[in-house]
């Protein structure tokens, strides 16, 4: 069964022009074909095609559901984004296959990519929802200064994960089951001394993902998954 995103069907039962064009061009449905859609806030919708119109699908509701989180806490990860967008990309696709709630680029010291493209990350982020039939979709914010980001966290645990050598403890530990977390990731020359002691003074716990030395997109994965595992344990 193909997922539908429809943001807006509290007001209109009209698929997008995308939505329909893939839903009746590629995919061949017709009138009285059933179809299920989502909100991508947690409900989603059995319904029926009433106009298979290529740019304008109409469609009328069966019976709405109101689904399950795969977890029961709400997931944060700040990362800063790869040289390469295209890992960047890739983290968030795999991020929001696993069931991240939110997604914070960040602007830090170390920074080599200064500039992102929202849009594109939030249609991969929609195509990969629909892919692994998430009916919630994450939020991603706009790339957010260092410093303003740390200043304003209110997740109930905060962590930062980076490379330096002195004590931290690991991620899958400090977890707690059913409290907000948010994890940190630096970019490919790492969060700066001054970085790491400014989110300590501010609370969060040092991390770090296991044994080896991650990439940044790597890292941002391990510790999404590591969040979602120890909470589902």
């Amino acid at each position: 069964m193909y997922l539908f995103y429809t943001p807006d069907i509290d007001t209109t039962q009209i698929l997008s022009e995308e939505e329909s064009a893939h839903c009746i061009r590629v995919l061949r449905y017709n009138s009285g074909d059933e179809i299920l859609l989502t909100d991508g806030k947690g409900y989603t919708y059995n319904a029926k095609i009433t106009n298979p119109h290529p740019k304008h699908c109409e469609f009328e509701i069966i019976s709405k559901e109101k689904q399950t989180k795969s977890h029961d806490f709400y997931l944060h990860i700040a990362i800063a984004p790869t040289k390469n967008i295209e890992r960047m990309e890739w983290m968030v696709e795999k991020c929001t296959e696993i069931g991240v709630d939110e997604i914070t680029p960040l602007l830090c010291h170390y920074s080599e990519r200064k500039q992102i493209r929202q849009d594109r990350l939030e249609k991969i982020i929609l195509s990969a929802a629909k892919q692994s039939l998430t009916p919630y979709l994450p939020k991603l914010n706009p790339l957010t200064e260092y410093n303003h980001f740390i200043n304003n966290a209110q997740e109930q645990t905060r962590f930062i994960a980076h490379c330096y050598k002195e004590d931290k403890r690991e991620l899958k530990d400090e977890i707690q089951r059913g409290k907000s977390c948010l994890v940190m990731i630096g970019p490919e020359g790492d969060f700066s001394e001054q970085e790491v002691k400014d989110a300590l003074d501010k609370g969060f716990v040092a991390v770090g993902l296991g044994k080896s030395r991650l990439r940044t997109e790597t890292a941002g994965v391990v510790a999404c998954h590591t969040a979602v595992i120890m909470n589902q344990e």
